[in-house]
């Protein structure tokens, strides 16, 4: 099973990422990271910080060659904004000649939304700087790091991710409308929502310039689809080892998510049973199923159909129209502390969860399949697929939807 941790500071030096467990063999390039990190900076309402803010990758052990090799692997991630930040953020104590510049002022008037002041109570700094560097979504550059290698090595299976923008804040994709494929990440790289729908994503821009406008700031929610999966990753035998389980705690644990829906989620609530459920159907490919309201898993545990996963993401809550707080200094009313902010980050937001998707699909194949080698484990999941009997057998993804929309016919 894989293990990943992230260390580093927003305004730090550097992001460190390691990824202990991955099997030997697994490709990985810096130029393949390093894309994904620029796809992190994607989105239409984007504040200048991600213009100016570079990403140094530096791939720092567990690969040779451009393969893993069984050993962690570990990444580095620079910030070439660093020498602006070293007095405020030298690790080791620094002794201030310059009176003129000295330190920061202390961040005492904590903002509302954000991880400061419970950070302060918790941690127990009387300012929100300790607090904010660690809790900031910079962190999650060291995730799109990990989820691009994570990706490599499911992609060796024939386990494919491609995530999308289903709203910005009361605008939404309309029902009904086609879903994206992996072969659609260019197309909707290059548009500015990273909507798969351009009408819907010119209504997108309107609600981002007309909020930038007021001063205020967006959420929405973002997709993730996972083409090629077997059937039987997870489990239902114990809470822990459900698949949906696991991706709802991969995806909260992104800064400022703050729901989860596997399939159609909470628009299945509102249905009758008659209309909630994916009937299932014999056909000349296996076994497949007239709809996926169920979103590729049942039971705690993935169908073979294709995973779809859905991450709501809460407007940012550095407004510039500064929310009202406490000067915990003085303990009188203040404005809370804004710096350069986003008015919407949920493009981003999407690529960051399509990496932990892909971290926690890994984790779920290794669980099942093992293997110390790319070869090993891929000889296990075919050994796994063969070994189901012809009449249990679920008809490829590709076919069964085909057959799911003739029956609906």
């Amino acid at each position: 099973m894989l293990r990943v941790l992230t260390a580093g500071e927003s305004h730090g030096p550097e992001l460190i990422a390691v990824m202990e467990g991955l099997p030997s063999g697994v490709p990985i390039s810096s130029e393949a990271i390093q894309k994904d990190l620029a796809r992190r900076k994607l989105g239409y309402g984007r504040g200048s910080r991600m213009k100016f803010e570079q990403d140094e990758l530096t791939i720092s052990g567990g690969v040779r060659h451009g393969r893993s090799l069984g050993s962690p692997v570990a990444l580095r991630i620079g910030n070439t904004e660093w020498p602006k930040w070293i007095e405020v953020m030298n690790p080791e104590p620094v002794e201030i000649t310059d009176k003129s510049r000295g330190r920061s002022a202390p961040l005492t008037r904590p903002r509302p939304g954000h991880a400061d002041l419970v950070g302060m109570q918790k941690y127990d700094f009387d300012e929100a700087r300790p607090i904010l560097e660690r809790a900031s979504a910079r962190e999650t550059a060291a995730r799109v790091a990990l989820g691009a290698v994570a990706r490599s090595f499911l992609g060796e299976l024939g386990i494919r991710l491609v995530s999308h923008t289903l709203s910005i804040g009361p605008v939404r994709v309309p029902d009904g409308t086609a879903l994206p494929t992996p072969d659609d990440v260019d197309a909707l790289d290059a548009d500015p929502l990273r909507c798969f729908d351009a009408d819907t994503s010119a209504a997108m821009v309107a609600e981002v310039d007309d909020a930038r406008k007021d001063g205020d700031t967006l959420g929405g929610i973002v997709e993730v689809l996972a083409y090629g999966l077997p059937p039987g990753l997870g489990s239902h035998v114990h809470w822990d080892r459900r698949l949906d389980a696991r991706l709802a705690q991969a995806l909260m644990s992104i800064q400022a998510i703050k729901g989860v829906e596997v399939g159609d989620g909470f628009e299945t609530t509102r249905r009758r049973g008659s209309a909630a459920h994916d009937e299932l159907f014999s056909a000349e490919a296996g076994i497949t199923r007239g709809s996926d309201r169920a979103g590729g898993t049942e039971g705690g545990m993935s169908t073979g159909t294709v995973l779809r996963v859905r991450a709501g993401m809460k407007p940012i809550a550095t407004v510039p129209h500064s929310l009202r707080t406490i000067d915990v200094a003085t303990g009188d009313a203040a404005t809370a502390h804004h710096q350069r902010s986003d008015v919407c980050a949920v493009p981003a937001a999407g690529v960051v969860a399509e990496a932990m998707v892909a971290v926690e699909l890994a984790n779920a194949v290794l669980e099942k399949f093992g293997g110390d080698s790319i070869r090993e484990t891929a000889r296990n999941v075919q050994s796994y697929l063969d070994a189901i009997p012809a009449e249990l057998r679920t008809a490829p993804a590709s076919e069964a939807a085909l057959i799911a929309h003739d029956e609906h016919a």
